[in-house]
């Protein structure tokens, strides 16, 4: 078999003439991007957590109201059950505009160096580091799953 399973796949290979400082840089720029993922996931929990947060004042004031304040449960249902979170903004608008602006830069220009220094192969950096540490012929130390 002419591709091994415990060599690492050629797609994690740098490309021929590519040096370790490339494959270095290109690394730091993908893990930068890896935690802009890790934000973008914050922000949704922030989107989810703000809409529960809506949903859940609105069942209280409603039991505030049965349990005999209407007056106080209207006035805080008027100012705040759908009130924008930032100016004009209610949380979805927030990811929106994240989501099609930096988000989408930042995966665009980690995608183009990418495919400018080493052709497009993702995780590069990382692969070396697996070839690094590994303990080549130990069960649970393959280059990559079977098959």
């Amino acid at each position: 078999m002419a591709d091994h399973p415990d060599t690492p796949s050629p797609d994690h290979l740098p490309p021929e003439g590519v040096d370790d400082a490339t494959v270095e840089a290109v690394g730091g720029v993908t893990a930068a991007l890896e935690v802009v993922e890790q934000a973008r996931g914050m922000l949704y929990a922030f989107h989810r957590l703000t809409g529960r947060a809506d949903n859940e004042l609105a069942e209280a004031l409603d039991k505030l109201e049965e349990a005999g304040h209407k007056e106080l449960a209207d006035e805080v249902r008027a100012d705040l059950v759908g009130l924008n979170v930032l100016q004009g903004r209610w949380t979805f608008q927030v990811v929106e505009d994240y989501d099609d602006g930096y988000w989408t830069r930042f995966r665009g220009w980690e995608k183009t160096v990418r495919d400018r220094l080493l052709g497009g192969r993702r995780h590069v950096y990382e692969a070396g580091l697996k070839e690094q540490n590994r303990t080549p012929g130990r069960e649970g130390h393959e280059a990559r799953p079977p098959g």
